[in-house]
């Protein structure tokens, strides 16, 4: 559109906007567990840099729901766990949530939008709360990389999907 070409809201006509097949209503920190066992001693610096055990899962579950259909519950889970020189330095652990509803897709498609689609979504925000966590308790931000639920997806529930395609 160039600079000269009108505008105005008026005079644009969009048709009608269908409603997106993915509706996440509400987003919240369901459970956040911080823990430095050894502190003071922990934050102690160290020429060793520490080993941080990262899991991460997925899961969802139905709600009922008064109007909506195709209505759940996506709890994206973060556990960190760093040690250095076989001591504990921090755990914490992060249950991370959102209330969804799928609309106009089919039945065969929730699963792999639940569990890829959404926890993408979900997962900046997780990234955020952890790091200010770490922060917080006296360490280095923990900067998780990125994840790819898609292979997550697969690797946990590979046969179950390649088998329903069949």
């Amino acid at each position: 559109m160039s600079d000269t070409e009108n505008t105005n809201d008026e005079t644009l006509d969009i048709g009608e906007v269908p409603q997106s097949p993915i509706v996440i209503h509400a987003q919240y920190l369901k459970d956040l567990s911080f823990e430095n066992p050894n502190a003071p001693v922990s934050l102690q610096g160290s020429n060793t840099p520490p080993e941080v055990d990262i899991n991460i899962s997925v899961d969802s579950v139905r709600l009922k729901h008064d109007t909506l259909k195709d209505f759940f519950e996506v709890i994206l889970t973060v556990e960190a766990t760093a040690m250095r020189e076989g001591k504990t330095l921090f755990i914490t652990e992060l249950k991370y949530g959102a209330a969804v509803s799928l609309h106009g897709v089919e039945e065969s498609r929730h699963h792999p939008i639940l569990f890829v689609e959404v926890p993408r979504t979900l997962f900046p925000f997780a990234r955020m709360i952890l790091s200010e966590a770490t922060q917080n308790g006296g360490f280095t931000p923990l900067q998780l990389a990125m994840v790819d639920f898609r292979a997550m997806y697969f690797k946990r529930f590979g046969d179950d999907v390649n088998k329903n395609k069949s």
